[in-house]
């Protein structure tokens, strides 16, 4: 009798010991899970920088509702520059009823007209000109579609977030050496030092400014990868301390958490396009990349079909301008617009339609047009 209340006795403690260990197990991932909610939310609140809804939407998109929707990719190189530049430009579409993303590339040198400053010059100097606002409007005269979203980038400031990670690895498409720094063909693993001057590297590829955009969307998707991965949990507390710092965007907490549930799968479903067809060539001292007027057209149908946009969706164009880009004739500008020649030169004064000059400004609309 005496040997089975003895037993019990263990019994009990072995089981108060295990349900000790658990209490303690329990409140400890409480305190660690809602420490890491406040850095998340502490984190967001340094990330958050809303905009104003973009003039070229008549409402404003919703995530939940599952519209489609676009943002603008900004990476802000400031090596050089107090400001910084827009060094990376990609605008992405996400349709979420097809579950697909279209990402294309802008080169960082398009000359086109830097909206809200009056100026024709490169595109990635909008940045340093007006910030996000005066970027986000330059691209959206650019391919004619909303940007409904931004997230931006601070390049150098990656560093932090990829050694809190130990690390990110990647597939180099090219043995490339730069310096005193190699890096051969193939997996590559590199600190945030390493993974700065890999995605920085221009002149040493013969891509020159395509194959420095493919692998910095090589180092931001390695990270990415890395965030996923449970080990990475507990790296969590550095990382958001560097993501306050380093990353800003107008996504909402309720919308990313919208978007993590409702989208899953959608980043094996990404197509990703480039200009291809293009001039280059130098005004003054300067060298500038000319798209091709056609390829840019096309970009601007694919992306605003992938957006499901239609006239009811978009705002009015009444008072808009158009900025002449390399190879555009008064036929190309007025298929694109929508409108006849003749309309364009009534509306602009246009003595001579031939002899349209590159960075010239042409009105859209008549200003006092009657409906």
């Amino acid at each position: 009798m005496r040997a089975n209340k003895s037993k019990q006795k263990k019994r009990k403690k072995i089981l108060w010991g295990i349900l000790s260990v658990l209490f303690i197990l329990v409140i400890g991932v409480g305190v660690y899970v809602a420490n890491l909610y406040f850095s998340f939310t502490s984190a967001l609140d340094n990330m958050h920088e809303k905009v104003d809804k973009s003039d070229k939407r008549v409402e404003e998109v919703s995530i939940e509702n599952k519209d489609p929707f676009s943002v603008l990719l900004l990476g802000i190189d400031d090596e050089d520059s107090d400001v910084g530049r827009s060094d990376t430009m990609i605008v992405a579409t996400v349709n979420p009823k097809l579950n697909t993303i279209k990402m294309l590339s802008i080169p960082r040198d398009t000359r086109t007209e830097i909206v809200g400053n009056g100026t024709t010059e490169k595109i990635n100097h909008a940045y340093a000109r007006g910030g996000v606002k005066m970027s986000i409007a330059t691209v959206e005269q650019f391919l004619d579609i909303p940007i409904d979203y931004y997230v931006e980038v601070n390049m150098d400031g990656f560093t932090g977030i990829i050694d809190a990670f130990d690390g990110v690895t990647v597939e180099n498409d090219m043995d490339l050496t730069y310096k005193k720094h190699h890096f051969p063909e193939g997996e590559i693993t590199m600190n945030g030092k390493e993974a700065l001057i890999f995605s920085r590297i221009r002149y040493e590829d013969p891509r020159g400014d395509f194959g420095r955009q493919v692998r910095q969307k090589q180092i931001i998707q390695a990270i990415l990868n890395k965030a996923r991965s449970f080990s990475s949990l507990l790296k969590y507390d550095d990382v958001l301390d560097e993501l306050g710092d380093q990353v800003k965007t107008n996504f909402s907490f309720k919308e990313m958490v919208s978007l993590q549930q409702n989208h899953k799968g959608i980043e094996k479903n990404i197509e990703q396009y480039q200009f291809e067809k293009f001039d280059g060539g130098y005004i003054g001292k300067y060298w500038y990349f000319f798209p091709d007027e056609e390829e840019v057209q096309k970009y601007q149908t694919l992306l605003k079909d992938h957006l499901e946009l239609t006239d009811a969706s978009l705002a009015e164009n009444e008072g808009d301008t158009y900025t002449v880009q390399a190879n555009d004739t008064l036929t190309s500008i007025a298929a694109k617009l929508g409108v006849t020649e003749d309309e364009l030169v009534e509306w602009n004064h246009l003595s001579d339609p031939n002899s349209l000059q590159v960075g010239q400004t042409l009105s859209i609309e008549e200003p006092n047009r009657s409906e």
